[in-house]
């Protein structure tokens, strides 16, 4: 006999069954118990989800033939049942609308529709992709679902909603199917795992179930892979031997060296990972997801289930995540995918990866304006602090000088029509006055400016004069 795979054999068959829907089992359930059953059901969500599923339950409970009439609770034994789960059962059409995308197809459809069923209650049209369709075949389509037999029932299932015409959407009730939790994928393989007789380990089905990112079908496909290669047992060791994490050692220490602003470094380290066979485009994924894990381990800390990590890997992780601010990852992260795409069509690839690497060697350089801000103040607070307080004495403090203010310089203006000449007027205080030694000194000497200086390594300038090196008395 044949080996059925584990995503056919632990295929949900009945609505207890269902793993991480509760609202969409919830729903259905009571427009059943309420007897308020729709003619036009959209299922959508990601791969891997329930969609085609909850499709054949559906089909099952409203055409089991050991009931009277549509029941929570199909027997699973009569023909229509067993018919149903094979995608075998004459009443219950099952449409790969990717491979029948045209009018003809529909067409097709509705001459059949108008036949009542051979058995069974009702003959329900599941139609899978439905996005697939031509725009002509959704508008064949159209009228038969607004209006359609009372014998018939159409279930459309899709990945993509958002290429569903609205006046599809308008004629069906639709369900969104979520992504399955890690939480809830692991706990299914763990019932899958015993009732196979396989002893697994709890931090192997968890990694199982985080790489399977939602899909219960796809975790099954991991698992089914995983036994493949550790037969009765499942460890860790199989899991990551099997399932390479994407923390690589050699892509730890490119971003050690990139912390550290050692360009010369960090280019021989790209060399000896591209000499290992990978493509640019694989090599900036690789990267992309390492700086990914970092960033929201310096967010989020280090207990997030966000990360897949081992634990031995993950200590090393938290460590490194600290050596940049989130500003500068998110950074970095936005130059590797535009690098990734720029790759893709140049003719100078390693190039351009060259110069982002370097780019991304003076990305430990920078800092957040709060930063600077918070520098300038520890800085400007720092001599007031130290300053010893002034002798007191029993004269009277001199009077407070007003400092001076320069407004800015006026905008050139058009030279103006010869007049007749006026008395001169005396110039605005402060315009036209030249800078002198006694005011850069007053300027050096406050905190503020002082401690600004020293941050940013710069030096006061005469906008009017240019150099203060030049001013004189």
């Amino acid at each position: 006999m044949s080996y059925t795979v584990l995503a056919r054999k632990f295929r949900s068959r009945t609505f207890d069954e269902v793993v991480g829907q509760t609202a969409v089992v919830t729903t259905l359930r009571n427009a059943i118990t309420q007897n308020r059953i729709h003619h036009g059901y959209l299922f959508t969500g990601t791969r891997g989800v329930g969609k085609t599923s909850m499709a054949r339950i559906l089909a099952k409970c409203l055409n089991c033939l050991s009931t009277d009439g549509p029941t929570m609770t199909p027997c699973g034994t009569c023909d229509s049942c067993i018919g149903v789960s094979r995608g075998e059962d004459v009443d219950v059409v099952e449409i790969d609308a990717a491979s029948n995308t045209g009018v003809d197809n529909i067409r097709e459809l509705r001459s059949n529709a108008v036949y009542r069923p051979a058995r069974a209650r009702y003959k329900i049209y599941i139609i899978d992709e439905v996005h697939m369709l031509s725009p002509g075949a959704f508008n064949a389509l159209l009228k038969t679902l607004e209006e359609p037999p009372e014998h018939v029932k159409f279930i459309l299932a899709t990945t993509e909603v958002q290429k569903i015409p609205p006046t599809i959407l308008s004629r069906v009730q639709r369900f969104d199917f979520k992504s399955i939790s890690p939480a809830d994928i692991a706990a299914q393989l763990a019932m899958i795992c015993k009732e196979e007789k396989v002893e697994a380990e709890e931090e192997a089905l968890r990694r199982v179930a985080r790489l399977a990112n939602g899909s219960m079908r796809d975790a099954l496909s991991l698992l089914d892979q995983a036994l493949s290669m550790g037969g009765n047992q499942l460890t860790g060791d199989v899991v990551n031997e099997l399932f390479p994490t994407t923390h690589d050692e050699q892509f730890a220490e490119l971003i050690d060296r990139l912390a550290d602003s050692d360009a010369a470094g960090a280019l021989t380290l790209v060399d000896a990972t591209l000499s290992m066979g990978h493509t640019l485009d694989y090599w900036c994924s690789r990267l992309s997801s390492q700086l990914r894990d970092l960033m929201i381990l310096r967010v989020c800390g280090e207990n997030t289930d966000l990360v897949d990590a081992p634990a031995g890997i993950r200590t090393k992780l938290v460590a490194q995540a600290q050596r940049f601010d989130s500003g500068a990852y998110v950074y970095m992260i936005s130059v590797i995918e535009e690098l990734r795409r720029s790759v893709r069509s140049a003719g100078t690839g390693r190039a351009l990866l060259d110069a982002a690497v370097i780019r991304l060697a003076e990305a430990a350089k920078f800092s957040s304006i709060e930063s600077l801000i918070a520098q300038v103040d520890g800085a400007a607070a720092a001599p007031r602090a130290t300053q010893a307080p002034a002798p007191r004495s029993s004269a009277p403090p001199p009077p407070a000088r007003a400092p001076e203010t320069r407004p800015p310089p006026a905008a050139p203006r058009p030279t103006p029509r010869p007049q007749a000449a006026a008395p001169a007027e005396a110039p605005a205080a402060g315009m036209g006055r030249r800078v002198t030694q006694a005011d850069l000194k007053a300027a050096h000497a406050e905190p503020v400016v002082k401690a600004a200086l020293e941050v940013f390594g710069g030096r006061i300038v005469d906008v009017q004069r240019g150099d203060p090196k030049q001013t004189d008395e």
